[in-house]
Parts: structure tokens; C-alpha cells; sequence
């Protein structure tokens, strides 16, 4: 009877534990997750380490503090942002609601004020009865309970410790990327299909020759080119020796990327029938083969100037860059081989991760993660299958790629047209087929 009474009490304990939620964080995906919990009346610890320990990178004492930019991207419906950003409005998105609040004139996008909007946002949070806030950093995962881990890309050294014990050893704590482009936007009369000296598929690489004088103008571009400044927080020697930046690379010497990732060896052009002077190899990042990446161009260059630059690689002259390359702290957990697309850890059930440490990357792109493991979470409480979105829709799409990329170097990505699947209507004008693409994943959000 004894024994018996004492498993009836453990059960009422692990039941009244399973009744809340704690979430780790309270960036821009924490304290959405909190508020999906607390929208579907879940009680929720939210844990901050802020004000008694802050970042390199936070100054604000408020939560969702914008680092960087203070704009949201754009606006429109027919751009992935803006799709983005309506699929998290019908979610009850607590980042909408404070950023409609506190806009300021930005065009077409959609900026802030972003004191106030974190003092929205703080405001909100705080007033909630459902959300408890305790101040202080967290070093541990919580062994038991529903736990939503929200840690941002400067996650404390002691939690990313636990964290990558916990991934077996898979969390990468710097961002080294190539810029990845889209498949309709190359140039094929300027490229070929092949793989060096013909080992694996045919199609597995697209080549982009250039020849002498293509690539000594090209290597005068991006000696000259203005590199985009790195914080101390970013820095990482170790990184930059074994991945280094396709710039520093070629400031070694006039033939450098010629030996590198720009080597012509085992190719041949079938326009020419010889090797070329110099080749970009692009691989697929996705199964569709709608984007591709640029084989060893991880770089440090300022947006503007990788557009200018990798587009004057003939195959590239009009290509649409989905992802600028980037080389920065920014921890992130290999998310493939570790979490569902409800953002679920694959091995502990109650255990979810949102926002940049799980790779979308982007303000609203770790909000929107953040929505889905809080409402997800919230049916894991309550016993309900969990909400897995379709992937015509952008938060759908960004859920499936973190949780199934076919990348074999898993690297962020962010909301973009590219990793939607095609209609099945081709339209040629891009602005009328982002458009039917957008109208498409609202739709089926709304009977999914």
C-alpha cells in the first residue's frame, strides 16, 4: 500500500511538472514560445540571464533585444519576408504586435524603434499571468518537464557546454557560409555539368569557367573589395585557418584560389573541349535542386560587394543570391540530425529548441521557431499530436530544411522563395510567381 501510495505521488508530481513549461531564453523565439504557451493557458517559467549577466553583444535590460538591424525586412506579400511575417500574424505573434506598434518610415519594410520595441514586448511579457520571469543564467538543461531551450547564437559558455553534450558533440559555435544562389537565376549557356575526373553523378556539380582574363579581373575585384567589419565576439582565428575567407585566400597570391576551390583539375568544358582557366563548382543545397551553393566561397565581404563580385563569374552575371556568405559567432546545433520539424528533440520528448541555435537565421525567421516550439510544446502538454506546418508555407519550409537539409555541411538559412517547392504552374515573371507562391502557403496555412 505503501509503495503504492508513493508512485500515485510521483505521478502527481511528474503531472503537475508536465503541466508548465520552462523556456530558456528570452530573445526574440523565447518569448514568443512563452507566449504560445501561455496563450493555450500553459503556466511558464521564462528564464533571462539578463540584467545580472549580458552578452558581448546586448546592452538593453528588456527581452528581444535587436542587435543589429532594426528593420524586420520587408513587407510585401510577394517577398519571402513578408510572408514570413503574415503567416506570424495569424499566430498571435507577440513580436507583430509590438513591432506594428513601434514602426517607424523604412519604405517598404518593416522597421522599429527598437528600444521601444523591446520595452513592448518586456511589457508584455511581464504583465502576463502565466508567464513567471526569473532573472539569471541558466548553466544546465532542466532533466525533466517540457524545457524549450532558446539560447541565442551567444549562448553562455556553461549552458553550450551542457547543450553540446547533450547533441553529442554537434554544436558549431561559428557560421562559416558560402552565399547560396538560386538554380532558375544561372546563366547555363555560361556553365556545364560535371563532376571532377567524372567520380559521382553527372548533374552532382555545376560548373562556372572563367577564363585568363575572366579570372584576373575577378581576382583584382576581390583583392580590392571592402570586407565587413568583425566584432571581438567574432573572431576566430582557429576558424579562419581551416576555412579561411575566399578574400584572404586570394590575397595570398595572384594563383592561390587557381589551387584552391577555384582549381580546374579533372574538368573539362564542352564548349572548349579543355580544361578552363579557373571553375567555380556549385552543389545542390536542397533535394529539389532549386539552390545551390558556392563550393568554398565562405567570405567575410559586405553583402553589396559579394554581388557585385561572384557576379562577374560569367554563370553568375544574373544570379539571385537567397544567402549572402558570412563568417561570425553563431552557435547552432546540427538540427538535421537532431530535432523533428516541430522542433522536438528527437531523443527526449518535452524537449524543444527555437530560434538561431536551431539555423533559420534572421530576426523573424527565430521568432517564427519560436512560435511553432511554443505551440508545439503546449500540444505535447495536453497529449495532442504536434503541429508539423506544410511546406508551402515559409515557417513550414524553414522547419523542414533545419530538420531535413540535405546539406551535408548544415549551415542557417533564412526565409527565402528558394526552399518552397515550385508550383505546379511554371510562371515566368518573378514578382507574379513569388506572389502565386505566397498565396499558395497562406492558404494551406490556414487548412493545415
Amino acid at each position: 500500500m505503501k509503495d503504492a501510495a508513493s508512485r500515485k505521488k510521483q505521478a502527481e508530481r511528474k503531472a503537475k511538472k508536465m503541466s508548465k513549461a520552462t523556456v530558456i531564453g528570452a530573445g526574440l523565439a523565447g518569448v514568443e514560445a512563452a507566449w504560445q504557451l501561455a496563450k493555450a493557458g500553459i503556466e511558464v517559467e521564462l528564464f533571462e540571464m539578463k540584467p545580472q549577466k549580458f552578452s558581448p553583444a546586448h546592452k538593453l535590460s528588456g527581452y528581444a533585444e535587436l542587435v543589429c538591424s532594426n528593420s524586420l525586412k520587408a513587407m510585401r506579400l510577394d517577398s519571402a519576408a513578408g510572408l514570413l511575417k503574415e503567416e506570424m500574424r495569424r499566430f498571435g505573434s507577440v513580436c507583430m504586435i509590438a513591432a506594428e506598434r513601434c514602426a517607424v518610415a523604412a519604405g517598404g519594410a518593416l522597421a522599429v524603434d527598437r528600444d521601444e520595441f523591446s520595452e513592448i514586448i518586456t511589457k508584455l511579457i511581464d504583465e502576463n499571468p502565466l508567464i513567471t520571469v526569473t532573472h539569471g543564467e541558466v548553466g544546465k538543461i532542466p532533466e525533466d518537464g517540457v524545457v524549450i531551450v532558446a539560447a541565442g547564437p551567444l549562448v553562455s559558455d556553461s549552458l553550450a557546454a551542457d547543450i553540446d553534450n547533450l547533441c553529442g558533440g554537434r554544436l558549431s559555435f561559428f557560421d562559416a557560409a558560402a552565399p547560396i544562389v538560386t538554380a532558375e537565376s544561372l546563366d547555363y549557356e555560361s556553365a556545364f555539368t560535371q563532376s571532377r575526373y567524372d567520380r559521382g553523378g553527372e548533374d552532382d556539380y555545376i560548373n562556372c569557367p572563367m577564363n585568363k582574363e575572366e579570372y584576373e579581373a575577378f581576382y583584382e575585384a576581390i583583392t580590392t573589395a571592402e570586407r565587413a567589419d568583425v566584432h571581438a565576439f567574432d573572431e576566430r582565428h582557429d576558424v579562419y585557418e581551416g576555412c579561411m575567407p575566399i578574400e584572404a585566400m586570394a590575397s595570398r597570391g595572384a594563383d592561390t584560389m587557381r589551387y584552391g576551390p577555384l582549381r580546374p583539375v579533372g574538368l573539362r568544358d564542352p564548349k572548349t573541349g579543355h580544361r578552363p582557366w579557373a571553375v567555380l563548382q556549385l552543389r545542390r543545397e536542397n533535394a529539389e535542386g532549386t539552390l545551390f551553393n558556392l563550393v568554398g566561397f565562405q567570405t567575410n565581404l559586405k553583402f553589396g560587394e559579394q554581388k557585385r563580385v561572384f557576379s562577374m563569374i560569367p554563370a553568375l552575371k544574373n544570379a539571385e543570391f537567397v544567402r549572402y556568405g558570412v563568417m561570425h559567432r553563431n552557435t547552432f546545433i546540427d538540427s538535421p540530425r537532431l530535432l523533428n520539424a516541430d522542433y522536438s528533440f528527437r531523443t527526449r520528448p518535452g524537449l524543444y529548441f527555437a530560434g538561431q541555435i536551431t539555423g533559420v537565421e534572421g530576426y523573424m525567421e527565430s521568432a517564427s521557431s519560436g512560435i511553432l516550439a511554443g505551440v508545439n510544446a503546449a500540444r505535447f502538454i495536453r497529449g495532442e499530436e504536434p503541429l508539423i506546418l506544410k511546406n508551402t508555407t515559409m515557417m513550414g519550409a524553414l522547419a523542414e530544411y533545419i530538420s531535413s537539409s540535405e546539406s551535408k555541411d548544415f549551415q542557417p538559412m533564412g526565409a527565402n522563395f528558394g526552399i518552397l517547392p515550385a508550383l505546379e504552374t511554371k510562371i515566368r515573371d518573378k514578382r507574379e510567381r513569388y506572389a502565386a507562391l505566397a498565396k499558395r502557403g497562406l492558404e494551406d496555412l490556414e487548412t493545415n
